[in-house]
């Protein structure tokens, strides 16, 4: 995998840049599919954080049931150039990508009170195909961002399907007990933790992740990603 990253990062230096959504000359993202990246602010689910016509507490997709973690806010809808950014991201791990990544985040977000900032470990079968995990890289950078020591502190105990294309109740049932919490440096897990992943879906990975953080003596899970499905 390092020189697969190795040789993304040497063309990304020979090779014209161009914007990884629509191909035309630019850095990263030209102005136009910049424009279109849409930034998601209040109202919202306090629960899930869910764009809604006004603020609530519990939203249509949270309601009826209680997900392991306090909240979970995105910065950008996924849609529009977003899907391709994160591709590219994953695919051909460009630095340029993190860092945009990372001041979106920042930018739309507050920083959470936390101890500690976690990412949702990669399945390593499918990593092996990926130039970059980015919600590790996300985490790191976020860390560097808000002065929050990042740690690894959860691994997966078993490998599991995709879960593209899978309805809501089979994306529970699919990562159910799927993570363990390791302690990392900290000799145990702190009581506040933030934890990162690229895209939320359902709420269905970061909630089982959550859980585990849960039962490894964590208070209180807050979940941080940057961009969300829109449904």
């Amino acid at each position: 995998m390092r020189c697969h990253v190795a040789s993304s990062a040497w063309l990304d230096l020979v090779l014209p840049r161009s914007c990884v959504a629509c191909g035309a000359a630019a850095e990263l993202l030209c102005a136009d599919c910049r424009a279109r990246v849409r930034i998601l602010g209040p109202p919202r689910c306090e629960c899930c954080g869910a764009p809604t016509a006004w603020p609530v507490l519990r939203c249509r997709e949270c309601s009826g049931r209680t997900p392991a973690f306090v909240t979970a806010r995105a910065a950008v809808a996924y849609a529009g150039p977003v899907p391709s950014l994160v591709r590219a991201w994953k695919e051909r791990a460009l630095r340029r990508v993190a860092d945009l990544a990372v001041e979106l985040v920042a930018d739309a977000l507050e920083r959470p009170a936390a101890d500690v900032i976690t990412y949702i470990p990669g399945d390593p079968g499918r990593q092996l195909t990926r130039a970059a995990h980015p919600a590790a890289t996300l985490a790191r950078g976020l860390g560097e961002r808000w002065s929050l020591p990042s740690e690894r502190l959860l691994r997966r105990t078993r490998r599991v399907p995709r879960q593209t294309g899978l309805p809501v109740t089979e994306r529970r049932r699919n990562v159910r007990g799927v993570f363990d919490a390791d302690s990392g440096t900290f000799g145990g897990t702190p009581a506040r933790v933030v934890l990162v992943d690229d895209v939320y879906t359902t709420g269905a990975t970061v909630s089982s992740a959550a859980g585990a953080l849960l039962r490894a003596g964590a208070a209180e899970v807050r979940v941080i990603t940057l961009a969300r499905t829109m449904r």
